[in-house]
This record gives C-alpha cells, sequence and structure tokens, in this order.
C-alpha cells in the first residue's frame, strides 16, 4: 500500500494551507518549540478538514476522478505541498520578528525551521495515528449496527459511540490524571514557606502576633503580598511623608468557607485599623493567589501609604486551570468577600468612610466583575474598579465593548463617552473621555497584544473586530485573520506565550501608575513627580 493510500490528497492539500497561515505572525513571538506545536495542530486540522470534505463529496455519490488521474493528482499535490511549506518556512522568520520588533525585543536569525518542521511532523501523525483509530472503530460499530438499523442510522450511532468512548478516555483518564497531578504540584508551592520571609512582629500587621490570620496558612503568594510590599521610607523618598500601607490577605487554608475566610478579612481589616485608612481596595486575586505587585505598590505610593487593600485566596492552580475546574469557586470567594467588606463600608459615615475600589488582574478580573450585582449598590455605590487584562469571558467588558461609541477600535474603545466606563492602555486612554467621567468609574488596562483579553471562538469563522484597521501600535500589520487558523494561534498564544513587560498579558507598573492615577485623581501629584514614580516603581526591588 503506497502513500497515496494513508494519506489523503485532498487532507494533505489543505492542511498544508492551515500549516502555512499559522506560520504568519500572531499577537505573541513564538519560539522554535511552540511553533512547531501550532503547525502540527494546524495541519491536523486542515487535514482534517479536507479529509471531511472529500467524504462529504462521496457521501453524496458525487463523480470522482479514476485511479490515473488520482496518482497524478497525488503527485502534483505532494510538489505544491513541498513548495508551500519551504516557502512559509523561509519567511516565518521575518514574520515574528515583526513581532518582536513592535515590542522592543532583539531580532532572531531564524525560527529553527527545521525544528518546527520535525515538531510539527510528529504533532500531526500522532492526530493522524488517532483520526485513524477513530475512523477503525467507527466502521466497527457501523458494521454492528447497519444489519440492525437504516444505513444512515447506524453512521450516527456509530459516530455517537465513538465521540462518547474518546470523550470518556479523553475526560476521564488523561484530563483527571493530569489534573491531579497538577494539582499536587501546585498545592506543595502554595504551602512553601521561603525560609528568609518571616513573618511580621508587629501586632498591627496582618499575620502577625495577635493576627486573626495566621502567617502559615496565607499560602506562598500571600506571604509574598505581605511581605514584600514598600514600607513608609520607601513612599517617603517620592512622596516626601508615608504611612506604612495596610495589608490584608485571606489565604485559601484560614478557613473551609469562602464566607468564613471573607469574615476573617474583615475582621482583620478593622483590627489593624483599614477602614480608618482614605482609600480601601479590595483585590480579587489571579488563580495561583498572586497579587500583581505592580497594581498594589503604585496605588499604595500615589496614596502616600495612607492605603489598605485586602484580598481573599480561592485557588492556588494558574488561572487557565481555576478557569476550569474552580470557576465557580473563584467567583463564590470574590462574591462573599464582596458581601463582607461592602456591607460594612456601606454602614459606616459617609464623612469618615474611605474610598472604596475593585481590583483584579485576568481571572481577578473576570471574579471581581461577577462578585456584584449593579442593582445592590445604585443606591450607594462605591467608587470604582480597576480591571486589567480582563478575559474575553467577562460579562461586563464584552457588553461595553460591543456597544462602544461609533468609530472607536474594539481594542481601546470609547463608550457612552467615556462617563463611567474609559479604556487605556500604555498609549494612554483614560483622558479620552468626551464627557467628564462620572462618581462611579470602571477602568479597563489592557494591552492591544493581550490575547487573554482578545482571543475569542468566534475567531474561528469570522475575523475579530481588534483585527481592523487602525488596529493597536503593538499588533503586527502582517497579522492576518485565517479560517480556524488563527483561533489556534490565539489560543496557544494565550498558553505559551511570552511578552515582554508593557506587552501581551505583562502589564507594566508604569501602566498601573497613569491607570489608577486617573481612576482616584490623588491630590498633590504633577507629571514630574509622576515620571519619577514611575521610574522607581520600574526600578523596584523588595529583597
Amino acid at each position: 500500500m503506497g502513500l497515496r493510500h494513508f494519506f489523503s490528497t485532498a487532507g494533505l492539500l489543505v492542511g498544508m494551507l492551515f500549516f502555512a497561515a499559522s506560520l504568519t505572525p500572531s499577537l505573541i513571538p513564538r519560539e522554535g518549540l511552540v511553533q512547531g506545536v501550532i503547525s502540527g495542530v494546524a495541519l491536523a486540522a486542515g487535514y482534517g478538514v479536507g479529509v471531511l470534505i472529500v467524504s462529504l463529496w462521496r457521501f453524496l455519490e458525487l463523480p470522482v476522478a479514476s485511479e490515473r488521474v488520482s496518482r497524478l493528482l497525488a503527485r502534483v499535490a505532494g510538489v505544491i505541498c513541498v513548495l508551500i511549506a519551504l516557502g512559509f518556512l523561509w519567511q516565518a522568520t521575518n514574520w515574528q520578528n515583526s513581532v518582536r520588533q513592535l515590542m522592543g525585543l532583539e531580532e532572531v536569525p531564524g525560527v529553527r525551521p527545521l525544528t518546527v518542521a520535525l515538531v510539527a511532523a510528529l504533532v500531526f501523525l500522532i492526530f493522524l495515528l488517532l483520526g485513524k483509530l477513530f475512523r477503525k472503530l467507527f466502521y466497527f460499530f457501523y458494521g454492528k449496527l447497519e444489519n440492525r438499523a437504516p444505513r444512515r442510522i447506524s453512521a450516527i450511532l456509530g459516530l455517537l459511540a465513538v465521540f462518547w468512548l474518546f470523550w470518556a478516555a479523553i475526560d476521564g483518564v488523561l484530563v483527571s490524571t493530569l489534573l491531579h497531578r497538577v494539582d499536587g504540584i501546585y498545592q506543595r508551592l502554595d504551602a512553601n514557606i521561603v525560609p528568609d520571609m518571616k513573618p511580621p512582629t508587629a501586632t498591627d500587621k496582618a499575620g502577625g502576633p495577635g493576627s486573626l490570620l495566621h502567617w502559615n496558612q496565607m499560602g506562598h503568594q500571600g506571604r509574598r503580598y505581605l511581605a514584600l510590599g514598600p514600607k513608609a521610607k520607601d513612599i517617603a523618598k517620592v512622596t516626601g511623608t508615608a504611612k506604612d500601607p495596610i495589608r490584608v490577605y485571606a489565604g485559601l487554608n484560614a478557613a473551609d468557607a469562602p464566607e468564613e475566610r471573607a469574615r476573617l478579612a474583615l475582621e482583620e481589616l478593622k483590627r489593624v485599623g483599614g477602614f480608618d485608612r482614605s482609600v480601601l481596595i479590595l483585590i480579587t486575586p489571579t488563580g495561583t493567589g498572586w497579587v500583581d505587585p505592580g497594581a498594589i505598590n503604585s496605588v499604595e505610593y500615589l496614596f502616600g501609604g495612607d492605603i489598605a487593600s485586602v484580598a481573599a485566596q480561592y485557588s492556588y492552580l494558574p488561572s487557565p486551570i481555576a478557569l476550569m475546574t474552580q470557576d465557580a469557586y473563584g467567583r463564590e470567594t470574590a462574591a462573599a468577600l464582596f458581601r463582607s467588606i461592602y456591607g460594612y463600608w456601606r454602614e459606616l459615615p459617609k464623612q469618615t468612610r474611605p474610598k472604596l475600589y475593585l481590583f483584579g488582574l485576568s481571572l481577578g478580573a473576570l471574579n471581581s466583575d461577577r462578585s456584584f450585582d449593579f442593582f445592590d449598590i445604585v443606591d450607594d455605590p462605591f467608587h470604582g474598579a480597576l480591571w486589567t487584562g480582563p478575559p474575553f469571558r467577562s460579562d461586563t467588558w464584552r457588553e461595553v465593548t460591543a456597544e462602544r461609541d461609533e468609530g472607536s477600535p474594539a481594542w481601546l474603545p470609547q463608550f457612552r463617552g467615556g462617563a463611567m466606563v474609559r479604556f487605556g492602555n500604555h498609549f494612554g486612554g483614560y483622558d479620552k473621555g468626551k464627557v467628564p467621567w462620572g462618581r462611579f468609574r470602571i477602568a479597563y488596562l489592557q494591552h492591544g497584544s493581550d490575547p487573554i483579553v482578545f482571543f475569542e471562538p468566534q475567531a474561528a469563522y469570522r475575523q475579530p473586530a481588534w483585527m481592523r484597521k487602525p488596529r493597536a501600535r503593538d499588533v503586527s500589520p502582517d497579522l492576518e485573520w485565517y479560517p480556524i487558523v488563527t483561533m489556534l494561534q490565539l489560543a496557544m498564544d494565550m498558553h505559551a506565550g511570552i511578552a515582554p513587560m508593557g506587552f501581551g498579558h505583562s502589564y507594566a507598573p508604569e501602566d498601573y501608575v497613569d491607570a489608577w492615577y486617573h481612576l482616584t485623581e490623588p491630590e498633590g501629584w504633577d507629571a514630574q513627580k509622576l515620571k519619577q514614580l514611575k521610574e522607581n516603581l520600574s526600578q523596584w526591588n523588595p529583597r
């Protein structure tokens, strides 16, 4: 049996077109191994499309080419596939460098075409063998059913049986085993206590003597958040005078239920005087429990340390895994903490209570958005929210972006003149409102090159709005939309893309300074002092 009988000619042709398209740039620069994986997946996807087209053609009993013509077409297709592969692999270096140049990275001499080709071939063969196994199982079930049911009914039942079998194997065996191992790894990392990271010794510090939240129950990210922030002396170098900021963190092990952790966070915040500060930030961390230091440090400097912040952990897994496995738990924890803090805050005298803001990055932004209902706060709203890198599933973000003012781009929308919601990035945006920013404010910080924000499953069959011109300045002009392939590229960008600080899903402290400054309007700052603060934060090293 020749290769022509092992491979589908139409499948290889369509697959090679998908392979070629996968080498074009997306939002994030790609290394050779990552590029090989996505190109292999694209090749397999295209091959599947080609096979499906041929199967449908035969199912409809349309005329087919003779054996002689089929052999000739196979040879011609083979030559075309080789030429396409070589041509696009040769050009791939320039495409990747077009993205790297936008992000200030050094150009690479090549994307290792041989590495890409070999990895892509391996990935493709794995999917091809799985596809042939699927086919054999289908004909097995079809053969058992064809004498007991009509031909088309047998085919449908056979397909359903194989889909169920594959799903049971993948979801019940592979995924569960992988998640179990990943869960164990991150559980150990979360419990790890760095030897030189000592608990506070002052009684007015969370985690210190008399604290309701114990140091060894806060998790790795919680301990980092409490221990590595700026002190009054650090802030005073920029502002002149300052206080020690107040930070409170309820770790996942502080209590079993989200409501109990929220209650402990509230009582601890009251104990250390958090409600006596001028500003209070309610933080929803990422999946691992991480709080971006650039986000909280910047606002602590802007208010001279006269600020308190509180967060509650809901997971120790990375955000993508937490989103798949603990989506409801993250939302419940964020909602419980909001109800606890906001419920107490709204009972305080309006003249003396702190300004209350919400903050979340990535999955934290999604869960922070879900933590409250506008109808519950309309009579006494908190002051605003900063949501950074909001995932594409964020409801408020999707609604505002879809209903943006005419003429504003999807990557930096304007919504109803900027009266309540404004968007910004490292190129500005918060001062572009056509009407004054109201008392209740929502600010989004998002890079045009952030795949967490701009991925959408619909990219498989339609061009995303953010790809239309004019584009964000950090998006390559060589980026084009291709059916299915672009969606695969963006999905890989989300999980394996690496971008320097200030691009993609990496948000720089300087970006946070602008976002917090426009959102909260702290007093005593001018352009020179803000520049000095940005320089200070860019060099911040707490150790």
